[in-house]
């Protein structure tokens, strides 16, 4: 049985005022339910608070969806985890709870280009997401350059406390770009302030053996290691290319293809 009109009208304006959208959308179709079920007046409000939690939950994990930039299509989904050593996997699964944010530990992939790490670190920051967790993604490339044009503007340390506002931070392909001093100054700066304040997720194809690559200086790149590696896991992804694998799979298919 529908509300009479000067109740709906009402009871709409109020739950507008209360900012209840999913309820006032909903409130109608789920009296007419409770009345069909005989629910209890308690039933039918829990009903109604529910589907504005889940609505409400929804939308919350579509804006940190948009806000983190993450690449949508690389998600757990469209990763191949059986291509994922033991090792690997094992770390994964521990890490889908997210504690690893809460205890400020920082997660680091290595391995050869072509691994799948990026898409690894992505598809996680996607699970935790899902779960209500702040994560932003940048290339190092870009981080860096937005980095320089903050300090250039003076806004280095706003930026940086900004940042702070992250669970996780993520830096994908750290080291395939060669860094200036001035670069590496930067970046050194965000990882030395985020230190036991917030993860970093960070994949490189370089060893840390390499790392003077990046930051030009012994005593700095020792610096930085150190405060990455102080709270961190570790994931090693020593695997072949998929981009070959898949070139190898497109060759032998046209092989057979033009054999018969």
């Amino acid at each position: 049985m529908s509300a009479v009109p000067q109740i709906r009208t009402a009871l709409m304006e109020n739950l507008k005022d209360l900012h209840l959208p999913a309820m006032r959308e909903c409130f109608e179709q789920a009296a007419q339910q409770a009345e069909k079920e005989t629910l209890s007046y308690e039933q039918y409000l829990l009903q109604l608070t529910q589907r504005e939690c889940e609505s409400r939950r929804r939308n919350r994990i579509a804006t940190l969806l948009r806000e983190s930039g993450l690449p949508r299509e690389k998600t757990m989904a469209n990763f191949n985890l059986k291509r994922l050593p033991l090792k690997a996997a094992r770390q994964l699964k521990a890490l889908t709870d997210g504690g690893f944010l809460d205890r400020k530990e920082n997660l680091l992939i290595f391995g050869n280009p072509g691994a799948g790490k990026s898409h690894l670190l992505c598809a996680l920051a996607h699970e935790l997401i899902a779960q209500g967790r702040r994560m932003k993604y940048t290339s190092c490339t870009m981080l860096v350059q937005d980095l320089l044009v903050t300090k250039r503007d003076l806004r280095l340390s706003k930026e940086i406390k900004k940042l702070g506002r992250h669970d996780g931070l993520i830096i994908d392909q750290m080291g395939y770009v060669q860094q200036s001093r001035e670069e590496m100054e930067v970046l050194f700066t965000l990882l030395a302030e985020r230190y036991e304040r917030g993860s970093v997720l960070l994949t490189s194809n370089l060893a840390f053996s390499k790392w003077e690559e990046i930051f030009k200086d012994p005593m700095t790149t020792a610096a930085a290691i150190d405060r990455l590696v102080h709270h961190s896991v570790i994931v090693e992804l020593n695997i072949p290319s998929y981009r070959m694998e898949e070139a190898m799979k497109n060759l032998d298919s046209a092989a057979d293809t033009s054999a018969h």
